[in-house]
């Protein structure tokens, strides 16, 4: 097995020294989904849930948050996003989100691209409830990630 990167000789956490790595561009994706009633889905498609544009909020809520990725994950590194874009696509039975995150850094934004895609997610949840308290955020994985000493990756 090899050895655990946020762990020291002590077993004590620590962030990664990452000052001997190169700054190479580095991209993730990352994505998600909610299920809902069709009552939820209609309202969030056609814009008539009350507390307002439910995919608009989602989009600049998820933005923010990998924008914050480093204050919420302890023992991430504070990143230079260079680019952050949320997809988000409603269909009879929920809202699939898919965050992209982009960088010139010494470390990866797979973090960054998962943190938006949760909150993205967890916004709807919160402007929808009022419609369908029984919403299931579901499958938050990390899609693909470029860049870096471990190159490409592909789920």
């Amino acid at each position: 097995m090899s050895r655990l990167t946020h762990l020291d000789d002590a077993g004590a956490a620590h962030m990664v020294d990452v000052s001997g790595k190169a700054t190479t561009a580095r991209e993730a994706v990352a994505t998600g989904r909610i299920i809902m009633s069709p009552e939820a889905a209609t309202a969030i498609r056609t814009g008539t849930v009350l507390k307002g544009d439910v995919l608009a909020v989602a989009r600049v809520a998820g933005i923010m948050a990998a924008k914050k990725t480093a204050e919420l994950i302890p023992l991430c590194h504070p990143l230079p996003l260079t680019r952050v874009a949320i997809d988000l696509t409603v269909d009879e039975t929920g809202v699939t989100a898919t965050a992209t995150a982009a960088t010139d850094a010494k470390t990866g934004v797979e973090m960054e691209a998962l943190t938006a895609v949760s909150v993205a997610l967890l916004t709807i949840y919160d402007m929808a409830k009022a419609i369908d308290k029984a919403m299931a955020i579901t499958g938050i994985r990390l899609l693909t990630k470029t860049g870096g000493k471990s190159g490409d990756w592909k789920a």
